[in-house]
């Protein structure tokens, strides 16, 4: 039987989440270690990050990369980075707008 949507989404969200959980088992320093993802662009924790072709993913990105293959949405990290940097930039320009008022007042 196929899975649904649902159940790849699920069972892909429990991997991810255990994929972290044993980075913080086996370095439990792990959980101070940071990073810039290089597909969101935040500064995210590195328990349950990985390296796709030379890009270091998040875990929530982890789970949308995982995710977008299961589904056959996505056939490299590379489309994901390129549809995230669209909402990335978009974060980045209301953070310096926001930042700009807050100079301004």
């Amino acid at each position: 039987m196929k899975k649904s949507e649902k159940d790849i989404i699920e069972e892909m969200a429990q991997v991810v989440e255990q994929m972290r959980l044993d980075d913080i088992e086996d370095n439990p320093d792990i959980i101070d270690e940071y990073f810039d993802c290089d597909c969101c662009g935040k500064n995210k924790c590195l328990a349950g990050s990985i390296e796709y072709e030379g890009y270091r993913l998040c875990n929530d990105c982890v789970l949308l990369a995982e995710t977008g293959f299961a589904l056959g949405k996505i056939t490299s990290v590379k489309e994901l980075i390129d549809v995230i940097e669209d909402k990335h930039l978009e974060e980045l320009a209301n953070f310096v707008k926001e930042e700009e008022k807050r100079l301004n007042n």
